[in-house]
Formats: C-alpha cells, structure tokens, sequence
C-alpha cells in the first residue's frame, strides 16, 4: 500500500499533529523539561534534525521530502488566519487585567498602533536590505510583510516573571495590554500588506490607512457587542457547560461575521475576551463556572501553541537546505531587537511629559518583547513558497523563546533592585 499525503484530510492533518505533540511533549517532560513552548520547538527540531541525518546517511528513505509534502499540503492559511487566531488572541484576553490596563492606556495605545506600524517599518527596511547582501532579494511588499508578522509580542513567561519581581502593577498592565492589542493590530496591518504582496487589493498609504481604521475601529464595535452580549447571558444562567459554549459561540460565530462584515475578527476577540475576562468572570459567574472556563480556554491555548511551536521546529528541514537561510535569520535577530527598541523609545519619549511608566520599563519592554505563536501562526499562514519568512521567523522566535525568555527573569529583578537602589535618597 502506497502512502500519499495529498489524500490526507483535514482532520488527518490535525490528527498526525496533535499525536506528534503529544509525543514530543511527553519525551520533553520527562527527559529536557523544558518550558512547554521551548520544549515543543527544541523537540521539533531535533526530530527535524534526525530526519536530515537520517536521509544522509539513508538517501533511499526519502523522509525530508516526505515531511515536506505534509506540510505543503495543510492550508496553513484557512486553518490559521480563519480559525487558530482568534482562539489563540481570545484566549490570551481573558486574562488581561481591565483595572490596571486603564492606568497604562495611552502607553498601551502607542505601543500597539504606531509601535507596531513603526516596527514593521524598520524591520521591513532592514530585512530588504540584508536579503540582498546575501544574496536572495525579496521584494519590499514581502519584507514588510515579515514586519508585521514579527513585531507583535507574546508576554506570557514575561508577565509570571514581574509578578514575582514586584515589579510596578501599571507596567505589567502595559506589557500585557500592549500585547494584546498589538497581535490585533499586526494582523491587520498584516493582512493588508499581504493582499497588496500577492496582488489581491491595491496598495497605497492612503488606501491602507482607510483600510486600517475601518477593520480595527469595526473589530472594536463588534468585540463591544459580542462580549457585551455574552456578559448579559451569562448573568441570568448558572450553567457552566453552556456558559463555556456561550465563550465558544463568542469566538467562533464572531470571527466568521467579522469576515462577512470585513472587519477585524483578531481585534473584535481581543476585544471580547477582554469583556469576558474582566466583567463576566468578576460579576457574571459561579466561582465553579470561572474556574471551568478558565482552565479550558487555558487548555485551548496551550494545545494550540504547542502545535505552532511544534509545526515551525518542522521546517528546520526546509532551512537546512540552504545555508544562506540561517545567515539571514541570524541577522534578522539584531535587526528585530533594534526595531523593538525604537517602535518603544519614541512612544515613551513622547509620553514622558505626561506619564512615566519606570526606569525598567524601557529595557523590559524591548527584551521581554518575546515572539510566540501569533508571529509562528501568521508565518506559516503565507501562501506558496515562504521558506526564507519562515527561516526568519523561526531563528528570531527560537532566541526569543531561549534566550531571552531564559534571561528576562533575572534581569528584572536585577534591574527592579538597581532602580530602587537609585530611588533611595542619599544620606
């Protein structure tokens, strides 16, 4: 019997995924004990690893261009950009604190809108500039594309750090606020400049400006309304089963009438989680739903990551086939750190009359920048041949994820102790 991958449904696809996490997160567990996310990229791409050696050393197995054609024939694009975004930017809302993220709004706002735009900017500028140095151009539209998938943050080994390096209540609400958003905002400004990539809707600043503030202005009035809708039901119910279907209706029914509506479905369930998070869980719940619904979102989320981590530890097949891949993704890391610093520099500098966010908010806020699913997820949503973005994207997430993930904890607290150290008067 002869196996062909391109009769491999849907949920074949999902199946041979989630077995392999499965796996991969079982043999991490119990041997490297990773970080969840850590552990799933490391594990994939020493299995990735083991399948390039294995067809040196036994070209007639053929398994690299086996697991290639596995992950050609998934719809990346359908599943990820109609389905996995909006569990994945739901989720991470719910446990964003409203009360403290009222005290960073206008950080937050900055950081999101014009440090996301400026971001994609710089690191579309750079990124087009070092592809020819080695020699593989790509064209700008492309390179901002690669922007905007990699300037939106994933806070979550951050925030269980601050926590517990005291640091201030407002940054924290910051860094977690702006991450929010700023994954809504990067898939808009994402989805437009990817039309305009792949010839799909014209481009120009004008037109593109208009296009951001109707999906994002409209993906707010919805997420208003479908989280202000659940809030009402779950009031007059005591039902945890149907409250979690409720928090799933949310999420599901709401993302497609955003397609229909063309408005922002990341930013409406951004929005919505937010609203549920917040006022349901405080006012609109039994403390057996709060916990129930909490712990399955959780479980949504760590299922889905542990996919995309696992997915872009795969195409470590695809990069090793050309040396000049790893040299761009190697540099696309100081490129990205620089462009971290300035998107969040020039929003605090003009705040800074007005609001004051700490003397570590700066350093925290560009190396605690981590990249995570949302940027995996949008990478391997791009259509055709996206080898060189996904070789990028892989290499910064993988130091995000390793190096400074493994670091900002001691930094803060080296960098909490430091600035009270500076605040206490002299004697």
């Amino acid at each position: 019997m002869s196996l062909s991958l391109s009769t491999l449904s849907p949920f074949d696809a999902a199946s041979v995924l989630i077995v392999l996490a499965a796996i991969l997160g079982y043999v991490n567990h119990k041997t490297v004990k990773l970080p969840a996310s850590v552990g799933l990229t490391f594990m994939g791409a020493v299995a990735s690893l083991l399948v390039v050696a294995t067809d040196t050393l036994l070209p007639e197995s053929h398994l690299s261009p086996l697991v290639l054609q596995f992950l050609d024939n998934i719809d990346f694009h359908t599943a990820l950009m109609n389905g996995m975004i909006s569990f994945l930017l739901f989720a991470g809302a719910l446990h964003v604190n409203w009360a403290f993220m009222k005290k960073g709004f206008w950080p937050i706002l900055l950081l999101s809108t014009a440090g996301v735009l400026l971001s994609t900017i710089i690191v579309g500028t750079g990124f087009f500039l070092l592809t020819r140095l080695v020699g593989l151009p790509v064209d700008i539209l492309w390179c901002l594309v690669f922007g905007a998938l990699i300037s939106p943050t994933d806070p979550v080994a951050v925030m269980a750090v601050m926590k517990h390096a005291c640091v201030p209540p407002t940054l924290q609400a910051t860094v977690a606020g702006e991450s929010l958003f700023n994954d809504g905002v990067g898939v808009v400004v994402f989805g437009i400049l990817l039309a305009a990539a792949t010839g799909a809707g014209e481009f120009s600043v004008s037109h593109a400006a208009m296009e951001f503030l109707q999906e994002t202005g409209g993906g707010i009035v919805l997420g208003l309304a479908a989280g202000g809708l659940a809030y009402v039901a779950m009031r007059h119910i005591d039902d945890y089963n149907v409250e979690v279907m409720i928090s799933l209706a949310v999420v599901m029914g709401g993302y497609s009438l955003a397609s229909v509506l063309h408005v922002s479905g990341p930013v409406a369930m951004a929005v919505a989680g937010l609203i549920i998070g917040n006022a349901a869980v405080a006012d609109a719940m039994s403390d057996t739903t709060r916990d129930y619904l909490l712990k399955f979102w959780a479980l949504v989320d760590e299922i889905l990551n542990a996919v995309l981590f696992l997915l872009i530890g795969l195409e470590v097949i695809a990069i090793s086939k050309d040396w000049r891949l790893l040299l761009i993704g190697l540099g696309a890391i100081p490129l990205v750190l620089c462009a971290r610093a300035l998107s969040v520099a020039g929003p605090l500098l003009v705040l800074r009359p007005f609001q004051t966010l700490g003397r570590i908010a700066m350093p925290t806020l560009v190396w605690g920048g981590l990249r995570g699913g949302i940027s995996v997820a949008l990478a391997l949503s791009l259509p055709g041949s996206r080898t060189m973005i996904m070789a990028a994207t892989y290499i910064v997430v993988l130091f995000a994820v390793l190096v400074q993930g493994g670091t900002i904890g001691r930094l803060i607290v080296r960098w909490t102790r430091d600035a009270a150290k500076m605040e206490v008067p002299a004697k």
